[in-house]
């Protein structure tokens, strides 16, 4: 019984021996610095989240990479045009307006055009297909029969 008991202290201690995560780098002021770059930077591998966000293993490599490169005093300048020369522009979360990247800012302005003049066509062929349809003396005297009866019966 005793050795159960110890077993169960021992497990239930254990959060009271964890400590608060200290951060990677020692200098608060390096942490920052690459906090602000991992906002602008994208992950290689996620594409669509910031090396800030991403738990991804190269994510990790990256913010180790830029921490060593913040260590050795490179400005965020620096530190941005090496990552650009070594995986191109797509590694910045916001690619500059270039002949390069031209698509990637326009592109989705002209999808938009193409969709929206398609719905307008569709639509505008829609409404010629559209056929007023006339209505004899006999089927207008059914109707309001009809009318009458359904008034009659609530």
């Amino acid at each position: 019984m005793k050795w159960i008991l110890l077993i169960v202290v021992l497990c239930v201690s254990g959060p009271a021996w964890a400590g608060e995560a200290r951060p990677l780098a020692d200098d608060p002021a390096a942490e920052a610095r690459l906090k602000h770059l991992a906002v602008e930077l994208r992950c290689l591998v996620c594409q669509n989240q910031t090396l800030a966000d991403s738990n991804a293993p190269l994510a990790e490599d990256l913010r180790r990479e830029v921490r060593e490169m913040i260590a050795k005093n490179m400005s965020d300048k620096e530190i941005i045009e090496f990552l650009v020369s070594r995986y191109g522009d797509f590694v910045l979360y916001r690619p500059p307006l270039k002949a390069t990247t031209t698509l990637l800012w326009v592109g989705p302005f002209v999808l938009l055009t193409i969709g929206a003049t398609a719905l307008v066509i569709t639509l505008r062929r829609r409404a010629h297909k559209v056929v007023d349809a006339v209505v004899s003396e006999e089927e207008h005297r059914k109707v309001e029969q009809l009318m009458a009866e359904g008034g009659k019966r609530s």
